[in-house]
């Protein structure tokens, strides 16, 4: 019996501090988030706020899987996921899910300490930014698929799709002759040309040149005996990651539209009263719903136990982008002609959602991976 009272009290307590996270993340973004800095930031440089990034590290969020060695907080999955899906609901364009679980469990998780010494304290406080630089030209979503080369010490080759596209430093993945490894270059390196591409939402995508960087063996983040396992979790962490920032998207987007449904008079009675409206939106809360279990499922699991994780992952964001999309969409047409205007922001919860569901590979690609993981697990 006094077993099962103090599992109850952990519960419990996990619950609270759960519950408490969360508030704090709904108060933040309140208070230093809104529609109209979303607008004024598309298109600029970075694209994101020094500021808000400052104050996402004073509360520690952007150190929540740091360990607490190197200055982190050394929490979970569950309140990575919590943070992001709230700080999505306000369309906040900070790289939060990049630096903070994609670059800097690539750090975590490789073997150079000296390494993590110095850069993991930084990312922590939010004094460094660190973008991952690994997908090729071709846009796959196989980590080890590496065309960019490393030989005597020197890198080349080409990056995209590098969130975020400024940053203080890239970790660059590259094929050696021992296998892959990642490697630590500063923004300014000689022989780093960066370019940027917009996306959809106005944020920007960057796109590195390596022609002849130097780097050395200690600027190895991770060498051949643990790059490729670090790699394929720290970007498959981020796909669920995404999931959870695509259900914030999705969630608040239903929201704006239930609200106009209530509130848009046609024909002398709200919208939201005529039956074929109302079918729609029983069937968006569906789409939500189910997005939202397959990621609550996902998190109780890796939670747990993280040996299928990449099963998780392409689960999580076939589910969750196919959702925001359909939802985004759904949502802009239920506006009506205003829905398709610039000045109506629902438009802007739809061009979010097809950055995201697009990032670290879309619905599709990830159902033909999940069959192809299932298929190889079942035979295993």
């Amino acid at each position: 019996m006094m077993a099962a009272a103090s599992l109850g009290d952990a519960t419990q307590t996990a619950e609270d501090a759960h519950r408490m996270l969360r508030e704090a993340a709904v108060s933040f973004a309140a208070r230093e988030t809104s529609i109209a800095r979303v607008r004024a930031l598309r298109g600029t440089d970075p694209g994101y706020d020094r500021a808000v990034w400052r104050s996402l590290a004073d509360l520690g969020w952007t150190g929540i899987l740091i360990p607490e060695l190197h200055g982190g907080l050394g929490l979970g999955l569950g309140e990575m996921a919590t943070v992001l899906e709230e700080f999505a609901k306000t369309l906040s364009p900070e790289p939060l899910n990049a630096v903070a679980v994609l670059a800097s469990g690539v750090l975590v998780h490789g073997d150079n300490d000296a390494l993590k010494a110095e850069l993991l304290p930084g990312l922590a406080l939010g004094r460094v930014l660190a973008a991952l630089a690994w997908q090729e030209p071709h846009g796959g979503i196989e980590p080890l698929e590496i065309a960019t080369r490393v030989e005597r010490g020197v890198l080349r080759g080409e990056k995209r799709f590098v969130v975020p596209a400024e940053a203080d430093g890239y970790l660059v993945s590259a094929q050696g002759a021992d296998g892959p490894a990642v490697y630590w270059v500063e923004q300014g390196a000689p022989g780093l040309q960066r370019s940027f591409e917009l996306r959809a939402d106005g944020s920007r995508s960057g796109r590195l040149v390596l022609d002849g960087v130097k780097v050395s063996d200690a600027q190895r983040v991770a060498s051949p005996a643990v790059a490729a396992v670090a790699l394929r979790r720290c970007v498959d962490t981020a796909t669920v990651m995404a999931g959870a920032e695509l259900l914030g998207v999705m969630r608040r987007a239903l929201d704006i539209t239930l609200e106009y449904m209530r509130t848009r008079v046609q024909f002398g009675k709200p919208i939201g009263s005529y039956q074929a409206l109302q079918h729609r939106a029983v069937d968006l809360f569906i789409e939500k719903e189910l997005a939202f279990s397959v990621l609550a499922d996902a998190l109780l699991h890796l939670d747990e136990d993280d040996g299928q994780l990449a099963l998780w992952a392409s689960r999580v964001k076939s589910r969750c982008s196919d959702a925001g999309l359909r939802i985004g969409r759904e949502s802009i047409q239920i506006h009506g002609g205003i829905g398709y205007a610039d000045e109506c922001d629902i438009g802007l919860y739809l061009k979010r959602a097809l950055v995201l569901s697009a990032w670290l590979g879309n619905g599709a690609m990830h159902r033909r991976r999940y069959a192809a993981l299932a298929a190889a697990h079942g035979s295993a």
